[in-house]
């Protein structure tokens, strides 16, 4: 359908359809006010536009709404039990390795019946399992011990999602999030499509593995465990990265220093901005806050 058609048919001027707007961006005023809505977490748009205008910033009430309503950095209202409510801004989209890891747990039993879990975590950008842990007891001490080995190995992420369970809330984990600097994402109660990543390779786990294995001793479910984890990264294709394995696509972002990797025939994406690209881009510069 043409664009004249179109605006016929929805009662629109085309004058209004080709409109581009030309308000420029403030990067300093969007990171000052990502920085204080993370500092004061209970503060609306009013009350950091006051804090704002004492730093010296020239910005009115409905300027400062409309970065603020695409930063997302609304306030959230309170409910239920309390919670850890962890970064107020939403969950990044990863577009290198270590960008954002994301956890979960899977519970299963053994053939004497008694039950044990699995403390997953995920590589959301190169869709590698990091590691796979089976216990009988997961506490946040245990996880934060965990995330500390991988960083020794893997480096450190610079977000980690999450749902809210009682282990991934506790003080442990808050304090080494304090501690290593990392942010963590808390999705909302009731929401795991929030983590969609994470509950896709729950499932694929729980149907390709646990279900097709029964296990006689924690032992057992460890070493089998360990054994499905690499050749999941090493051997199984990914649809979502041009059917290559995991350890392969990771390979690419060494191959390709500074740019995000992208295959053909994959979701994964292309990077943001190249040279070529910004060549066209610096009349209208795209906002980096």
């Amino acid at each position: 359908m043409s664009e004249r058609r179109a605006c016929r048919v929805i009662g629109c001027q085309r004058m209004t359809v080709r409109c581009r707007c030309r308000r420029p961006d403030d990067p300093a005023l969007r990171q000052r006010l990502v920085a204080l809505a993370r500092e004061r977490r209970r503060f609306g748009y009013r009350r950091l536009l006051i804090f704002l205008r004492r730093e010296g910033f020239v910005v009115n009430h409905k300027r400062l709404f409309r970065v603020y309503r695409e930063e997302r950095l609304m306030v959230r209202k309170r409910g239920g039990r309390k919670r850890a409510l962890g970064c107020r801004t939403p969950m990044p989209m990863p577009t290198r390795p270590n960008d954002l890891w994301a956890l979960d747990f899977v519970a299963d039993q053994l053939v004497s019946g008694r039950r044990f879990r699995i403390l997953a975590i995920y590589d959301v950008c190169t869709r590698r399992c990091l590691a796979a842990i089976a216990d009988f007891s997961l506490l946040g001490r245990r996880v934060a011990r965990e995330l500390d080995r991988l960083i020794a190995r893997h480096g450190r992420p610079q977000a980690i999602g999450s749902d809210n369970g009682t282990e991934l809330t506790s003080n442990a984990i808050l304090t080494w999030t304090a501690e290593t600097g990392v942010e963590w994402h808390y999705i909302a109660p009731g929401k795991p499509v929030q983590n969609a990543f994470i509950e896709s390779f729950n499932g694929r786990l729980r149907d390709e593995f646990l279900n097709e294995t029964l296990f006689t001793s924690l032992a057992h479910a460890r070493a089998a465990l360990e054994d499905w984890r690499r050749d999941y990264n090493a051997v199984r294709p990914h649809s979502r990265i041009g059917w290559l394995t995991p350890d392969a696509y990771a390979e690419t972002f060494a191959v390709q220093r500074g740019q995000g990797a992208a295959v053909a025939e994959a979701s994964a994406p292309w990077p943001l901005a190249t040279d070529q690209m910004m060549k066209f881009n610096r009349q209208t510069p795209l906002p980096t806050g």
